[in-house]
């Protein structure tokens, strides 16, 4: 059973998995295509103004420099963005991130009193944005670069009023006072509305789940 997979409990379902937007990695691979351009620029001038000892020392040279702003720029952001899960289950909100250390954050749907999310003009037009998440007694997490953000907004939206209306439908069964067809509004969830799109800064006391798939 793979990653994220074992990271649930039994019968706990897998409704969304994802990693940070692939704009993260826009500007590793232009780095890499920079320094490789550079890289065999310097070789070609290397090979053609040295000779014997002097030319083999100056293309390794180059290479070493190749090789390790690519693995610093290029293949370091890459491991991290494959590192990095955003998961959604129908009893949690789980975020998974790191190579050799690993962290991790779970949000149960029952605490999670606020979804909100955020994207710009060029978030809009990639499919991504910030998405905003606040647990009942904790500050809101925010995490940036979510793929098609609106429909893990609007999916935890529904799980989240799914969990609620359990738990009440599970009170009135157990006080006796069950009424068929009697809710509450998701308006109610702990005096503030549940899910909506925000255009300004977020809100007083936010705090970073992620910043480009790493936490801040």
């Amino acid at each position: 059973m793979g990653y994220p997979q074992d990271a649930l409990a039994d019968e706990e379902e897998l409704l969304l998995h994802h990693h940070p937007h692939w704009k993260m990695l826009v500007l590793p691979a232009a780095t890499f295509i920079v320094v490789t351009a550079l890289a065999g620029f310097g070789i070609g001038v290397a090979s053609a103004r040295l000779d014997g000892t002097a030319s083999t020392t100056a293309v390794i040279v180059v290479a070493v420099v190749w090789a390790a702003l690519v693995a610093w720029r290029c293949i370091a952001p890459l491991i991290s963005w494959k590192c990095t899960h955003f998961i959604v289950t129908d009893r949690r909100v789980l975020i998974r991130q790191g190579v050799i250390t690993h962290s991790g954050i779970d949000i149960p749907m029952s605490r999670i009193s606020n979804v909100q999310f955020r994207h710009g003009l060029v978030d809009r037009m990639l499919g991504t944005g910030t998405l905003i998440i606040a647990s009942a007694s904790d500050d809101p997490l925010e995490f940036d670069d979510i793929p098609r953000v609106q429909r893990v907004h609007s999916l935890l939206y529904q799980q989240v009023f799914d969990s609620l209306e359990f738990r009440r439908s599970g009170e009135f069964r157990r006080s006796g006072e069950y009424r068929p067809g009697e809710y509450r509004s998701s308006g109610d969830i702990d005096g503030d509305e549940l899910g909506h799109e925000v255009d300004g800064p977020s809100p007083d006391g936010a705090r970073p789940g992620w910043r480009a798939g790493r936490r801040r």
